[in-house]
Parts: C-alpha cells; sequence; structure tokens
C-alpha cells in the first residue's frame, strides 16, 4: 500500500462530501441489491411453476438467461457494497482519496462521481 502523503488529505469540507456521497451511494446500492435479490427471488419461484422443458416465457426470451442476468446484476451490486465498505475504511484512515497506482492525490471532482474509486484517472486507464 502507498504510503499517507500529507498533501492529500482532504479539507474538512471535501470529507463531509465525500462522506455524503458514500452514504448516499451505499443507500441506492441497497435498494437496488434488495431489489434485485426480489426479482431473482420470484424468477425462481415462477420457474418452479412451470414445466422443466419448458424455459422460456412468452416472448421467448429465457428464464435462466433473465435469472443469470439479475443474478450477475445482484453480484455487481454487492461487489460494489464491498467497495464502499473499503473507501469508508479509507476516509476513517486517512488513505482516502490516494491513488493506489501511483500514491498522488485522486482529484475530488473523480471522487464526487466515483466516491469509491481506488485510482487516478491515468491509472485506471493504464488498467485497460
Amino acid at each position: 500500500m502507498t504510503e499517507h502523503r500529507p498533501d492529500a488529505v482532504l479539507s474538512p469540507a471535501e470529507r463531509a462530501a465525500i462522506r455524503e456521497q458514500l452514504d448516499a451511494d451505499r443507500r441506492r446500492t441497497t435498494a437496488r441489491a434488495a431489489m434485485l435479490g426480489r426479482d431473482r427471488d420470484e424468477i425462481v419461484e415462477s420457474a418452479a411453476l412451470t414445466a422443466p422443458d419448458d424455459e422460456h416465457d412468452p416472448e421467448g426470451s429465457s428464464t435462466a438467461f433473465e435469472r443469470a442476468h439479475v443474478q450477475s446484476l445482484l453480484a455487481q451490486a454487492v461487489t460494489h457494497l464491498a467497495d464502499l465498505d473499503l473507501a469508508f475504511e479509507r476516509l476513517r484512515d486517512g488513505t482516502y482519496g490516494i491513488c493506489a497506482g501511483c500514491g498522488q492525490r485522486i482529484p475530488i471532482e473523480r471522487l464526487m462521481v466515483l466516491p469509491a474509486a481506488r485510482t487516478c484517472v491515468i491509472c485506471a486507464a493504464r488498467r485497460r
């Protein structure tokens, strides 16, 4: 892990704004995960009521595909919640806003848009 740099410390106003963004993102993601969990449960229940050899709904889309799609979205939401938890930890320990790749400060504008971001734009682009 990169060393904490004094010039990367967030101002009190920035810390408050980031905490607000993280809290809002957590609320949205938690609600999304709950909705997706209900959707997945409904798909599973619906599939249990149909004949095992009939995997297609009247519109022709596969219930297996829909179930997999919803499960994938749910997994993404759960992963994002874990990323938010890590961001809260970084905020508490003073390393929030420091790029995990290069150790430089992540611009506040990036953090306001992607509050769980661990890298600056340059390092994020290198990973692609």
